[in-house]
């Protein structure tokens, strides 16, 4: 038997159907109070990966270790004690109260007739305060929202007590308010309580914000294993997903869609993150334009290096040359429109020489 003083270990896990392998030799390790997500193309094994890890399909080799012992010798109701699960398949329930739902969660502790003591009820009620679902305790749980679901399901795992929680794209259903919360109430977890956490996303900008670890699953096997500044550097996510139509920036987590080809027809004069909004309507407008003088860490420079047809710039905290504003006022000279969306006269200005930028718009400016 391996022993580890981590809360689980992968070692050589290859997983797969019918004896063909899907994703080869996955190797990592994970503390208490870590967060893992897997990330990738769509059919790329994530699932698979995430199913033979809790035996709900059997690998096709390699071991995986919850706090030193084989989960291959644990018994289910230990592996219950141990590992909560949340996949995307949905539960069947017939007259269930949300709460019931949650108390389902109990079962490992209750014994061959499934009865709660005032301990699992307690723990059921915690689980629900917890993730904010108290007051839904007695709704049908097939009347919820997919929203008011997912979390109740949460609180299912939770009460479970694991000391790790996998789960299978959890934010799918949910909207921008009930992601948030649902990752923070996940995050509390591990921070709180030393919860050991392994899911898949689609929202990368998601996982890199909650993750302590990223595994990039591409083709047949994890590509890449790290923290997510080791992760999101240039021009990775676009070779891991294959990028052929619009961009991702890993500084920002920004994904814009193609930009307008063509020679420019507008000139952007931008800075301080106001013209990223032009950009986009530009964008979708399928208007080419150019823009600038951005310095390279001005807001708006991620969204223009991806949409405009050239940026003029200048190295970050640098001074703007007769060399920028030349090529300016060529562009602009060459463009039918010059919109500016900064306002000089009330310190909107992000360089000096904007003024004299205006000065050779005349006549073509508009004010945005």
């Amino acid at each position: 038997m391996e022993r580890t003083c981590c809360t689980i270990a992968v070692r050589s896990l290859t997983v797969g159907y019918d004896g063909k392998p899907l994703v080869r030799d996955v190797d990592f390790d994970l503390n208490r109070g870590e967060i893992l997500t897997l990330i990738g193309p769509n059919g790329a094994g994530k699932t698979t990966v995430l199913k033979s890890i809790l035996r709900r399909l059997e690998p096709l080799g390699g071991t995986v270790y919850l706090e030193g012992r084989d989960l291959e010798s644990m018994s289910g109701q230990d592996m219950a004690r141990t590992l909560a699960i949340l996949l995307t398949e949905r539960l069947r329930t017939e007259m269930m109260t949300s709460r019931e739902v949650v108390a389902t969660g109990r079962y490992p502790y209750t014994g061959p007739f499934g009865l709660l003591t005032k301990h699992d009820r307690q723990v059921v009620e915690e689980a629900m305060d917890l993730v904010g679902v108290g007051d839904l305790g007695e709704l049908d749980f097939t009347r919820l929202s997919d929203g008011q679901r997912q979390r109740v399901m949460l609180a299912r795992a939770i009460s479970q007590e694991p000391k790790v929680l996998v789960l299978d794209e959890p934010t799918s259903f949910l909207d921008i308010r009930y992601k948030l919360e649902f990752l923070s109430v996940l995050q509390d977890m591990a921070r709180k309580k030393g919860l050991t956490v392994i899911m898949s996303l689609h929202e990368l900008d998601l996982a890199r914000r909650i993750s302590h670890k990223i595994a990039c699953i591409q083709k047949d096997q994890v590509v890449r294993l790290g923290t997510p500044e080791e992760i999101f550097v240039p021009s990775y996510i676009t070779e891991l997903y294959g990028l052929e139509e619009g961009c991702f920036d890993e500084s920002t987590g920004a994904l814009e869609l193609p930009g307008p080809a063509g020679q420019p027809e507008v000139f952007v004069l931008g800075g301080n993150g106001t013209g990223t909004a032009v950009y986009r309507r530009l964008q979708r407008d399928d208007i080419p334009f150019a823009t600038g003088i951005l310095w390279e860490n001005d807001l708006d420079y991620p969204a223009a290096s991806m949409l405009a047809s050239e940026v003029v710039s200048v190295r970050a905290f640098g001074r703007v040359t007769e060399e920028e504003k030349g090529r300016a006022r060529a562009l602009m000279e060459g463009c039918r429109q010059v919109v500016c969306t900064l306002n000089p006269q009330k310190g909107g200005a992000v360089y000096e020489e904007l003024d004299e930028l205006l000065g050779w718009a005349k006549g073509k400016l508009v004010m945005g």
